[in-house]
């Protein structure tokens, strides 16, 4: 059986949100108690002297951006559909199948990079 969630409950794990966040500068040191953590969501930057739990301005670095995920999208366009309703006579067997056309430009990524 798996944990139950808890509206405010008190937060498990102690890793700050700031390590995955876009907006964070995260300084560390040899020893665990050296730490900085600045947030440039803020104007001005702001030094936060603890781990934060919650925060309105995060944005994941592990996600892709909408361009990106763009740019990774097949094209996928459907093929014409078969006729509907019952195949009777002579040829049944040999149905129209549906089929999916993808196209893929190869040659769009080095115009990108141009």
């Amino acid at each position: 059986m798996g944990k139950a969630y808890i509206k405010n409950g008190t937060p498990v794990g102690t890793e700050s949100l700031c390590r995955t966040c876009t907006s964070a500068l995260v300084f560390t040191g040899y020893r665990e108690s050296e730490q900085i953590t600045m947030c440039t969501y803020m104007h001005p930057n702001i030094v936060l002297p603890f781990t934060v739990n919650t925060c309105t301005g995060y944005h994941d670095k592990n996600r892709p951006s909408w361009k990106e995920m763009k740019d990774l999208a097949l094209d996928v366009t459907p093929a014409p559909l078969k006729p509907v309703g019952f195949k009777v006579g002579v040829g049944f067997h040999e149905a129209a199948t549906v089929r999916t056309r993808i196209n893929v430009d190869l040659n769009e990524d080095e115009e990108d990079e141009d």
